[in-house]
């Protein structure tokens, strides 16, 4: 809670306070992001069930730390800007977790290109908010944007992990599964932060 207090007053000092901002838009930001590392958490936390003690364990388990990282981020922003969380919360967690178990399931490939789809999708939807926030007034916005940043790099950096981790290689043998898995876990992705927003 101190720490939020903290926050409160840093933005107060780069011109973010919770009179002077577009309110609509950084409830809507802080909470869909805030319900995307939730669920990026319950994917990785899924794979570590099912990977967790074999060679790439360690792999998903420094992602899945800098994820718990951002989910706190995420979840002081929520109490110093007074946003409420999605309602859909208790359904990302079980989808979150069936999708990283069920991508594990399929061995390191099905595991890496499920992160290699869900950090393309997110770090798009970064930049989007990036420049929406950068449009509408970047001094202003500096912290959130500093936090945004950020994070989007680190989604990448996720991205570039799972890529060296063979998420392109065919899973089971079947060369089009890859693009397949891919295109369905960005639908799922384009649909969540649909929905985050809004509910």
């Amino acid at each position: 809670m101190a720490y939020g207090r903290g926050l409160i007053i840093r933005c107060h000092s780069s011109g973010m306070t919770l009179d002077n901002i577009n309110r609509a838009a950084v409830d809507r930001i802080i909470r869909v992001d805030h319900a995307g590392e939730y669920g990026a958490n319950r994917i990785y936390a899924g794979q570590m069930a099912v990977l967790g003690r074999t060679s790439v364990g360690p792999v998903i388990q420094k992602m899945w730390d800098q994820e718990k990282n951002h989910l706190k981020k995420f979840s002081e922003l929520m109490v110093a800007f007074r946003v409420r969380p999605t309602v859909l919360m208790p359904f990302w967690n079980v989808a979150g977790f069936a999708l990283g178990a069920g991508t594990a399931l399929l061995g390191k490939e099905g595991a890496m290109a499920c992160t290699v789809a869900v950090e393309e999708s997110i770090a798009h939807h970064y930049n989007n908010q990036i420049r929406m926030l950068m449009e509408e007034d970047a001094e202003k916005y500096e912290e959130l944007l500093q936090v945004i940043k950020q994070f989007r790099d680190e989604e990448l950096e996720h991205h570039d992990t799972g890529l060296d981790h063979d998420a392109e290689l065919p899973v089971h043998g079947e060369a089009p599964a890859y693009a397949l898995l891919k295109r369905f876990i960005q639908a799922g992705c384009s649909a969540a932060i649909y929905l985050s927003e809004r509910f």
